[in-house]
């Protein structure tokens, strides 16, 4: 059905994060949608309002090179009503040390920043700043935004991104300030379930397995599922259900896509083992890198043992 409307998006907000750093790469082209994007305050107010239908689409982290898993996404993709991904992004990530104009680092007695970002920039810090203390915000940006307001925040200076420190009209004292210069940090675009995209040759999927019970082997048995087909996992987390200690499921990527041969069939064998599966969709590699089945797990492998096993039923 023809949609007349434009997408109405969303990001993990305020202004100045790499989550709306995100959005803006991966609405390039649509430069009104992105105008019109609004921020969210945190990762799980920004998937209820997909959820309830008050906007379209929200982009939201969920991973990190560093850090790995971003918990708060995790669980809240996992809770309530289902969503599904639509796609990724990478971002490279760099932070600066921002602060009030005419701030000295001499002055700085407390750093607010993310507490996914304030890990990744702790060795420069123990090494200029060790008598800082940490304080925990609830984005890069939020941590900016305060410390521009005036005298409320509890800190003198921001970890953030550079965009952030121009959005709120902070002085730079420190550029680069990240401990891995390679650090990248993955976001996906969120959406109510609808039409999973069509597979590319370079994909993803993404579920959360969950046991019937906790067993000896228990893991094991749900990963030989995607073993025994030739299937690569690239994310492996667990996460507790909130059902009771020691109770967890298990939030995975995959390569490939719902409508490959080797993907269904998994995905088959997983419900028949797991007592639940979600599925959060299938996407398109933010990198691109093409999905190589071996000889045995193509397609056509498949649709050859199936029609080899019907002539003998038949």
């Amino acid at each position: 059905m023809h949609r007349s409307e434009p997408l109405r998006y969303g990001y993990f907000g305020p202004q100045g994060t790499f989550t709306q750093m995100a959005l803006a790469s991966w609405l390039s082209e649509d430069q009104d949608a992105l105008a019109a994007a609004r921020p969210f305050g945190t990762v799980a107010l920004g998937l209820d309002a997909v959820r309830s239908g008050e906007i379209d689409r929200v982009m939201v982290p969920i991973e990190n090179s560093v850090e790995g898993g971003v918990s708060a996404t995790l669980d809240a993709l996992n809770s309530d009503n289902p969503l599904v991904i639509q796609g990724e992004v990478l971002v490279p990530i760099t932070f600066v040390l921002a602060a009030r104009s005419g701030t000295t680092r001499a002055a700085i007695r407390g750093v607010g920043s993310h507490s996914h970002a304030w890990p990744q920039v702790r060795g420069w810090m123990a090494a200029h700043l060790p008598d800082a203390s940490y304080v925990p915000t609830l984005s890069t940006a939020a941590a900016a935004e305060a410390l521009a307001a005036g005298d409320r925040a509890p800190y003198e200076a921001a970890v953030c991104a550079p965009m952030a420190a121009e959005v709120f009209g902070l002085e730079v004292l420190a550029e680069d300030i990240g401990d891995n210069a390679s650090a990248v940090t993955r976001f996906v675009v969120v959406s109510r379930p609808g039409a999973v995209p069509a597979p590319t040759g370079s994909d993803k999927t993404t579920v959360v397995l969950y046991q019937h019970d906790n067993h000896p082997g228990g893991l094991m048995e749900l990963l030989e599922q995607f073993a025994a087909r030739g299937i690569n996992l690239t994310r492996l987390e667990s996460r507790p259900t909130g059902s009771g200690m020691g109770a967890y499921c298990f939030s995975i990527d995959f390569e490939g896509h719902v409508a490959d041969e080797r993907v269904g069939e998994t995905l088959m064998s997983l419900r028949r083992v797991c007592a639940d599966i979600r599925f959060h969709g299938s996407y398109r590699r933010a990198d691109g890198r093409p999905v190589e089945p071996t000889r045995t797990t193509t397609d056509q492998a498949f649709e050859d043992a199936r029609t080899w096993l019907h002539s003998l039923r038949a």
